[in-house]
């Protein structure tokens, strides 16, 4: 056998070998979809997947039991989405400083630091929006108590920032340089070139940072179950006649509902199966924003 009899047998090996890995991760998330939507049926049937997604009343345990998620459902869009709005400007700041403007042994020294971020567990960044943030939170806004929405859109915005700006940096870096240059023929200066010409180009991957680190968000557990408060309400305030959210309310998520009910419900009850139609819910959010992130990344520019 020839060497090269030898080398196309080994790219054919290590080619099955992917395609098996990557059909076995396609399986898993069958799998754990059916399982979701196996254990999730019994509430749906009797309760309605209406009543889940648009009642504001939570009380499995109640003798008048009520199902209705949209409170968790309005608590998790409302940090999340105010975690983005925090971490989008700094992440893309970052981003940007760390690709185009950060000398090489900053660049060296920062890119990593951020990235270390995401390898903080949950459990000890939530202790320390506990121990610290919360209680400066309610001593600046005169609140009785620091475990507001606000507290956790914080904390949440720092948890999505590796994310974002990882991947917005690769996006802003893999701009061809005959971009830049001929930028920079026509007169514009670096900032000029920054704004118009790298950011444009490379809005697919900013795009998908952006989708990524929301679903980071949305799927966040133990930092919102120790600092957002985990009420059961939807805290609004009224800004010229408009009713919007009020960061310095307390809010429960779909994660936390999960975290907090999940080991005391009793096997095969109807809370039981409730509590995976919540999860089918969580699912569907994190599973679309991961496709749109997807198609984002890979849709050819015009």
């Amino acid at each position: 056998m020839t060497n090269r009899s030898v080398t196309k047998t080994k790219e054919q090996v290590i080619e099955t070998g992917l395609f098996v890995v990557a059909f076995m991760t396609v399986v898993f998330l069958m799998l754990i979809l059916g399982f979701l939507l196996t254990r999730a049926w019994p509430a749906v049937q009797e309760v309605g997947l209406r009543e889940f997604l648009t009642g504001t009343r939570w009380m499995p345990s109640s003798r008048t039991p009520g199902y209705g998620a949209f409170t968790m459902i309005y608590g998790s869009l409302m940090v999340a989405t105010g975690a983005l709005v925090v971490s989008i400007p700094w992440g893309l700041a970052v981003a940007i400083y760390i690709s185009e403007l950060a000398p090489a042994k900053v660049r060296e020294v920062l890119k990593p630091t951020v990235e270390t971020l995401a390898i903080f567990p949950s459990v000890v960044i939530g202790f320390i929006g506990l121990v610290v943030l919360a209680p400066w939170v309610a001593r600046t806004f005169g609140l009785s108590h620091g475990l507001t929405a606000f507290t956790g859109v914080i904390m949440l915005s720092i948890m999505a920032l590796p994310t974002i700006v990882s991947i917005a940096e690769d996006a802003i870096a893999s701009v061809p340089q005959e971009f830049k240059e001929a930028s920079y023929a026509l007169g514009a200066n670096k900032m000029e070139t920054i704004l118009f010409v790298i950011l444009p180009a490379a809005r697919s991957g900013v795009t998908a940072a952006i989708m990524l680190g929301f679903g980071r968000a949305i799927g966040e557990t133990m930092t919102l179950l120790m600092v957002a408060g985990n009420a059961l309400s939807m805290p609004t305030t009224r800004v010229l006649g408009l009713p919007l959210p009020n960061f310095f309310g307390s809010v429960r998520t779909l994660t936390a509902t999960i975290a907090i009910e999940g080991l005391d419900v009793p096997w095969g009850s109807l809370h039981y199966s409730s509590l995976f139609v919540i999860g089918g819910i969580l699912f569907t959010f994190t599973f679309a924003v991961n496709l749109v992130a997807e198609m984002v990344m890979h849709r050819k520019e015009v």
